[in-house]
């Protein structure tokens, strides 16, 4: 049976969640100002830290859901994403527009699924 390595754990979540040679990830900004960029950024650098602390990396995702809360937001989004991928490296990938997310502010959330290596 493979284990199930949880990272970060708290009451509620983990961080990161490694099994099977996948990691699971949910990431959301570090602030609850800004603009797109900055919030997208933000989690691009959390998730970019988890991925290499799980043996993975960007190059190395599967899946990953965007959830905005305004559509306003997709083209900015996506140049701020486009821009952090690796050319050619783009995953599997859904954009979801929600009502709203847990924190007042927040204008994103990812969802993503790597191979670790």
């Amino acid at each position: 049976m493979q284990p199930i390595v949880r990272k970060g754990v708290t009451a509620r979540y983990a961080d990161a969640v490694i099994h099977n040679q996948t990691v699971y990830l949910v990431e959301v900004p570090s602030s609850t100002g800004g603009d797109v960029t900055t919030q997208a950024g933000e989690i691009f650098a959390s998730l970019e830290r988890q991925l290499m602390d799980a043996g993975s990396s960007k190059a190395r995702i599967l899946m990953a859901t965007v959830y905005l809360t305004d559509m306003a937001d997709y083209d900015a989004m996506n140049a701020a994403w486009e821009a952090w991928l690796p050319p050619g490296e783009a995953p599997s990938r859904a954009c979801v527009r929600v009502a709203g997310l847990a924190q007042a502010g927040w204008r994103i959330e990812i969802a993503l699924t790597a191979a670790v290596a």
